[in-house]
């Protein structure tokens, strides 16, 4: 593996997160299908990680397998010095406290039918936080934190617009106190004003509660702007990892090189949804 491929965030000896070889393997009519191959990366506690790829390039898959959402075929999750896919449901659970997930969808990762309150109040009744005032008063905090009015406490997400939906699955993913929050896709849903007043939120979070993120995106500059380290995914595979200003000005990979292309040609937008603005780059890689 090149010198690239083992660069990590250097601030502690021991990862907070550390992927080690992991296989993602799926069963299709056709036999067995990899999703992702051999993918390693450590995280370090209070810093964040991009994954960047087109559509079908495994980084969802890599994110549903950190949170056992999915279980992989081998290698190793190690969260905070616990071997996550190693433990059953019952020993995972008391950890699931730690690691949460914000998705990309605001709309249709809320329950329509409960109110904002409830939706919030949900991991806190799970962690046995008995008093219903308790609850209310962790949920009026936590709307705050995220720039939502008390009033908002009883409303549905049918009430609200797709950047403060957003806002509550973060609170939501808050609710736990997490040590670790896994964004996939978490902006791209959202137009760019409303992407980066998110972006501003996660990072005052950051910097207030020391937390990590493994935030996913198939958009550059959001993650310039989140990142200190990206990697860079294809076809299951880890094409580049390093220092975000390293792989975004310098870019090793020729597939890097034509996402950087891509991000910065605006004849490419023209037409597409960006969201699959990536989708055509393997044969643009290849030119």
């Amino acid at each position: 593996m090149s010198e690239v491929l083992k660069a990590t965030a250097a601030k502690g000896s021991q990862p907070f997160l550390s992927v080690k070889n992991l296989v993602v393997e799926y069963s299709t009519r056709k036999g067995p299908f990899r999703a992702v191959n051999d993918v390693s990366f450590d995280l370090q506690r209070g810093s964040t990680i991009a994954i960047v790829g087109e559509s079908g390039c495994g980084k969802s898959t890599v994110a549903k397998s950190i949170m056992r959402l999915i279980k992989p075929t081998s290698g190793s999750i190690v969260l905070d010095g616990n071997d996550l896919l190693s433990l059953n449901e019952s020993a995972l659970r008391p950890l699931r406290h730690k690691f949460q997930m914000v998705f990309q969808d605001p709309y249709g990762s809320l329950d329509p039918r409960q109110t904002a309150e409830e939706i919030i109040t949900e991991p806190l009744k799970i962690q046995r936080v008995h008093s219903s005032a308790e609850r209310t008063k962790e949920a009026k905090r936590l709307l705050d934190r995220v720039g939502l009015s008390e009033n908002s406490l009883y409303r549905r997400p049918n009430e609200f617009s797709g950047g403060q939906r957003q806002r509550i699955g973060i609170a939501r993913a808050l609710a736990s106190k997490p040590e670790l929050l896994v964004c996939d896709e978490a902006t791209s849903a959202l137009d760019v004003s409303v992407q980066a007043q998110v972006l501003r939120l996660l990072a005052e979070i950051q910097a207030e509660t020391g937390i990590s993120y493994v935030f996913i995106s198939h958009n550059l500059g959001v993650v310039q702007e989140i990142s200190e380290h990206t990697m860079v995914m294809r076809r299951g595979e880890l094409i580049e990892l390093g220092k975000t200003s390293q792989v975004l000005s310098a870019p090793k990979a020729e597939y890097t090189r034509a996402l950087r292309r891509a991000a910065l040609d605006p004849s490419i937008m023209q037409g597409v949804k960006p969201r699959y603005l990536l989708s055509a780059l393997s044969s643009s890689s290849a030119k």
